[in-house]
């Protein structure tokens, strides 16, 4: 990928939330690890000057970028009708909200996957032609065939991976579960493309599988949601790319130093959304590691990460880990330091210190508990464990009304009858439509930011 001079990042700081103090015999420590990206790309037409003074680019303009749409044709896209005319419009709409100068391709995705346009392995150039082009092209789309999603993927990394550039992502549209390919293939295909591109995930109608959408969407560091009515898709599409277009930097690591005896439990995200990057780390040197975050642009982000520390006496302090956010240098150089934090253990006997939990910890602690019961819940419901269901759905409500995540009480409230929030108490309902289930399944990984 492209190299940046420093004055082409986007600022980064690192603010550490956590209570430090442990009791005699502590050992786990806890810290919420904000990251706020700002200032990329933002002052007003100034040029950015490069390593060697020269203008490498100007402040306000996207940076190299380069974007692949993925769009089902596979059969089921003709039921209605309407929704092979909706995903072709929306991809219009979103090639109409590329910046100019961004690379693109569409890609259509059957059982195989086939370049719609340009054609020949090549990425087109954003311009008022090309964008004509694009969507002339997509009038030939038509469905029939069937679903191999990890072909789509790989075709699109082909494609990204031979542009030079800062951004590469892609947009993946599906109608229907992966029918034709093996699960094994799929998660090749994910393993294959983690890290060398992000990518944003949806799901249109009814008829497609909530875990393999988010599955992509989780690999490789995009987001996924549902988009129950076809008609929605353009506008959906539209925001999308528009995202897309704001990401100023690639690549950012977050990276742990241990000291000796120090052990890592977890790190997650868990703002906006929980995703588990623990099984994600790579080496960087002695006691350090690397954990993927993907694409940034003026964004803020929680981290929650866990550590165990050896035990120590009362009056002790150590070192627990230092928090670094990491820019990768491409050409194999030194990566840059773009911001850093530390995580502290102290030990007292002091009880009300060492047994007062830190608010932001507590918060996303209930948070990646409410994802999990929600899948849990849902995962019951299905086999037919309707007590289990009950009883996970109602701890669900609970933690969302406790937490203030309105947006998932709503969703809730559509799959349970809320008898007392406070306490948990629900129904299961008689008749859940799928859309409902779906929307909660799809967004159960939605958070919201603690109340500071």
């Amino acid at each position: 990928m492209a190299n940046f001079s420093k004055s082409n990042v986007p600022q980064f700081s690192v603010e550490v939330y956590q209570n430090e103090y442990l009791p005699e015999g502590g050992r786990e420590v806890n810290a919420i690890v904000t990251v706020t990206s700002t200032g990329g790309g933002t002052t007003g037409g100034v040029p950015l000057p490069g390593a060697a003074g020269t203008p490498t680019r100007t402040a306000g303009q996207a940076p190299d970028a380069a974007v692949v749409i993925m769009v089902d044709c596979s059969g089921s896209m003709d039921y209605p009708p309407t929704k092979m005319r909706n995903a072709r419009d929306a991809t219009a709409a979103a090639i109409d909200t590329l910046r100019y100068g961004t690379r693109f391709a569409v890609v259509g995705g059957t059982h195989v996957a086939k370049e719609v346009y340009p054609g020949n392995g090549r990425l087109a150039v954003a311009d008022a032609r090309t964008r004509a082009q694009a969507k002339e092209a997509l009038r030939a789309l038509s469905a029939g065939g069937g679903t191999a999603i990890g072909t789509w993927l790989r075709l699109t990394d082909r494609l990204l991976g031979a542009a030079d550039v800062e951004i590469r992502h892609g947009i993946l549209l599906t109608d229907g579960r992966n029918e034709h390919e093996a699960p094994e293939d799929l998660r090749a295909a994910l393993e294959s493309c983690a890290g060398r591109f992000t990518c944003d995930a949806r799901g249109v109608g009814t008829d497609w599988e909530v875990k393999e959408v988010t599955a992509v969407a989780s690999a490789l560091l995009g987001t996924a949601d549902i988009v129950a009515d076809p008609a929605g898709l353009a506008a959906d599409f539209t925001q999308m790319m528009e995202n897309a277009m704001g990401k100023e930097v690639a690549d950012v690591a977050l990276r742990l130093w241990t000291p000796v005896g120090v052990e890592i439990k977890f790190v997650k995200q868990v703002a906006p959304t929980v995703v588990d990057l623990t099984g994600r780390r790579t080496e960087a040197g002695p006691r350090a590691g690397d954990y993927p975050t993907g694409s940034w642009g003026d964004e803020s982000r929680d981290y929650h990460i866990c550590v165990q520390v050896p035990e120590a006496g009362i009056g002790q302090e150590m070192l627990a880990s230092r928090v670094s956010l990491i820019l990768p240098d491409p050409s194999g150089g030194a990566p840059q330091t773009l911001s850093q934090g530390l995580v502290r253990a102290v030990w007292t006997e002091d009880m009300a210190a060492s047994t007062s939990i830190n608010p932001q910890v507590a918060h996303y602690t209930g948070q990646a508990e409410l994802a999990q019961v929600i899948q849990q819940g849902l995962d019951a419901r299905k086999s037919g464990d309707f007590d289990g269901a009950t009883a996970k759905l109602g701890r669900a409500v609970q933690l969302a009304s406790a937490s203030g995540n309105e947006d998932t009480a709503k969703l809730l409230s559509k799959v349970v009858d809320v008898v007392d929030a406070a306490t948990g108490t629900v129904r299961l309902k008689a008749k859940v439509a799928e859309a409902d289930s779906m929307t909660l399944e799809t967004r159960s990984t939605k958070t919201v930011r603690v109340k500071k």
